[in-house]
């Protein structure tokens, strides 16, 4: 990528609010919250970035399959980000309000469908209110753009190429989920799901590579976390966790890094742990 000073894939505070009112940097709130619990698209309109528009995960999505926020088609995510006032050559800055969480899947989202000026607000709506900076209320009214998405293949990953990954030893496949969830111990948020784990996955919970404060972790940190999972520059990575959300933190670290061999299976645990599955295609393994 030509950042043309552009920072990439984590802006800073102080260089958003340098560039607030801006026509070409857009700025996104990627908050998202668990099913049960009021949506954040009400917390973003008490609060928000100057600017900023709501990209609802939930909506923006694959309406073809029941399984949560699923990428979306190229037409959807076109017509949506349009509707947003989004250009294919705007720089994008996405946030949430938990520091560093969905912004991240947001952003994956960008990447996967073409849109490379894409980047994540470093400490997100938390840092932004610590530092006293200006927010607005209400919903954004921008004016609709044209956009064309174009549609990265090679940052998505199916089930069938996890089962084929794994089979072979090809690399490494992580997973953010927490530990506890990781090894079996504690239930899956969402009904209907196995416990446990892939066969061979290791753990790397998202928590783990951010900072009290919600930013991530310096690089150094970043890199020995990784190195203690047997990833280096060549490894090929895949990325899973609960839906698809945590396991963007690990894509957003490694891109962070400079690793480029990795990609995020979408369709995470929601798919892989079904209850109805097949165990032998589909297997689970607890502690």
């Amino acid at each position: 990528m030509n950042n043309d000073e552009f920072p990439y894939p984590l802006a800073a505070t102080d260089w958003l609010a340098a560039r607030l009112g801006e026509p070409a940097v857009k700025i996104v709130d990627g908050s998202w919250r668990m099913p049960g619990v009021a949506p954040a698209r009400l917390d973003h309109e008490e609060r928000r970035i100057p600017g900023a528009v709501f990209f609802d995960i939930d909506a923006i999505a694959d309406k073809t399959t029941s399984l949560p926020h699923m990428l979306p088609s190229a037409a959807e995510f076109s017509e949506a980000v349009g509707a947003l006032g989004i250009a294919p050559g705007d720089d994008v800055i996405i946030y949430d309000d938990q520091g560093l969480f969905s912004a991240a899947r947001v952003w994956w989202t960008f990447r996967a469908m073409g849109h490379e000026r894409a980047s994540v607000l470093d400490g997100g709506l938390p840092k932004w209110l610590r530092e006293g900076r200006p927010v607005e209320t209400g919903p954004a009214a921008p004016a609709r753009v044209e956009y064309r998405a174009a549609p990265r293949a090679d940052l998505v990953r199916t089930s069938d190429d996890v089962r084929a990954f794994l089979n072979d030893a090809r690399g490494v496949v992580l997973d953010a989920r927490p530990a506890p969830r990781f090894k079996g111990e504690a239930p899956e948020p969402r009904p209907g799901l196995r416990p446990g784990r892939m066969p061979g996955a290791i753990n790397l919970p998202h928590a783990l590579l951010l900072r009290d404060s919600g930013e991530l972790r310096p690089l150094h940190e970043l890199a020995r976390l990784f190195h203690d999972r047997d990833v280096h520059a060549e490894t090929d990575v895949i990325a899973t966790c609960g839906s698809g959300v945590t396991a963007a933190v690990i894509v957003l670290a490694l891109e962070r890094l400079g690793h480029r061999r990795h990609a995020l299976y979408d369709g995470s645990w929601a798919e892989w742990g079904a209850q109805t599955n097949d165990p032998v295609r589909f297997p689970a393994i607890t502690d």
